[in-house]
């Protein structure tokens, strides 16, 4: 079993920045790919940005060349640096990960709040 912590989340103003950090704990061997996804009020969950274990990387289109997805395989973690941040990113950001054995179990964090306001 797998357990998924995120931080990071907070309030800024638009243009600037956060880092989310997502921790594993339990079996993170077990762990493969890892990513994040966004839920606003009143609006679907959806995938924000996901990376492989060999790092190969994958973003929507909304983000690409303001956010950026890493993870450290060895200590379970996954992080999003994000850039220029606008009001349209305003949303609960959930870490994901699926397994490594089994691409069908999936694993979610309980989310952090990210508000861009003026």
């Amino acid at each position: 079993q797998v357990q998924l912590v995120e931080s990071g989340g907070g309030s800024v103003q638009p243009g600037g920045s956060l880092t989310l950090s997502c921790a594993a704990s339990g079996s993170i061997f077990s762990i493969g790919g890892m990513g994040w996804y966004r839920q606003a009020p009143g609006k679907q969950r959806e995938l924000v940005a996901t990376i492989t274990r060999g790092g190969r990387t994958n973003y929507v289109d909304s983000v690409k060349g303001r956010f950026t997805i890493s993870r450290d395989n060895a200590k379970g973690t996954v992080s999003l640096r994000m850039n220029s941040l606008e009001p349209e990113d305003t949303a609960v950001y959930y870490c994901n990960a699926e397994g490594r054995f089994n691409t069908a179990t999936m694993y979610w964090g309980r989310g952090t709040q990210v508000t861009v306001s003026s």
